[in-house]
């Protein structure tokens, strides 16, 4: 994976982790749906200029290779906005109910699920992906199951969410690779902001006049930084790069999102969660180590 998609992963992964904080003091005053609603919508606001100075530049889909027409780019939008929307709001129903640092490495466990649906589509990965997984696993493990071996109601919602966000990295690859990353991103918002805000009209009725000013800071980071630019980060990134690894190195938001809690909300790790947190760091250094065919072209 060239170094360049690599930091770009990272960063997305580092704006991830921070924003599991706002999410968790936003939605302290925003139902769900509200808060991604609005979030996804300032994505969108926060892309549209960006647009509007490439296109001025002459930075077009033809010029770099791309050969999807609007309405390619359109559907692509639309069908990965739809996966982000289902794939936040679980996430943000989740988020409530237990530490910040616990829901951002349950989200993580992407990078089990998108090898494994890799592998069902034909795309073959290295053993030390898999390796990289079965550590990453045990992390989860120490991290999330109890004596009792018992899930909660929020754990499994935030399963189900990474079962999501691991449907919408195969979708960014598959569209990645023919459309506009920045004007695919930009649809991705619109699509879910629209339908985030028609579902918190009809079932939660927002007020954002009783909306307190930590809450509106936290609802524009989530929306201008953990959306409109970190999911941005993501497709760039994810140009040309393995799913596989590009999802590794992206559940570093996992690491973040403990550190954050801890920092900011003083939501401390016990023992064995800090045993998890190493374990699946030692998973994301593993999976960047150079493999036998990178080595002998190195040489």
């Amino acid at each position: 994976m060239p170094v360049k998609n690599a930091l770009l992963c990272f960063l997305a992964a580092f704006i991830w982790g921070t924003a599991f904080v706002a999410q968790r003091i936003g939605g302290e005053a925003l139902g769900p749906y509200t808060m991604n609603g609005v979030r996804f919508l300032f994505g969108f606001a926060a892309l549209l200029p960006v647009i509007f100075i490439r296109r001025k530049a002459g930075i077009t889909r033809k010029e770099n290779g791309e050969n999807s027409g609007f309405a390619g780019t359109a559907f692509a939008g639309f069908c990965c906005g739809c996966c982000l929307l289902l794939a936040s709001t679980l996430q943000q129903v989740a988020i409530m109910h237990t530490d910040v640092g616990k829901a951002g490495f349950l989200t993580a466990l992407y990078i089990v699920i998108v090898p494994v649906m890799s592998l069902a589509i034909g795309r073959r990965s290295e053993i030390k992906i898999w390796i990289s997984v079965a550590i990453a696993l045990a992390g989860l493990y120490f991290l999330c199951m109890s004596e009792t071996l018992r899930l909660s109601v929020p754990d499994l919602l935030l399963i189900a969410c990474a079962a999501v966000f691991s449907l919408h990295i195969m979708v960014i690859d598959h569209f990645t690779e023919k459309c506009d990353p920045v004007e695919m991103s930009c649809i991705q918002f619109l699509t879910a902001g629209t339908l985030g805000t028609i579902l918190c009209i009809v079932l939660e009725h927002p007020d954002f006049t009783a909306l307190p000013p930590d809450g509106l800071f936290a609802l524009i980071y989530a929306g201008v930084f953990s959306s409109g630019i970190a999911y941005t980060l993501q497709i760039i990134g994810q140009k040309g790069a393995d799913p596989a690894i590009a999802s590794l190195i992206l559940s570093l938001e996992s690491v973040i999102s403990a550190i954050a809690g801890l920092v900011i909300l003083h939501q401390r790790l016990s023992v064995r969660e800090i045993i998890g947190c190493a374990l699946m760091f030692t998973a994301i250094i593993l999976v960047q180590l150079p493999g036998k065919k990178e080595k002998l072209q190195n040489t």
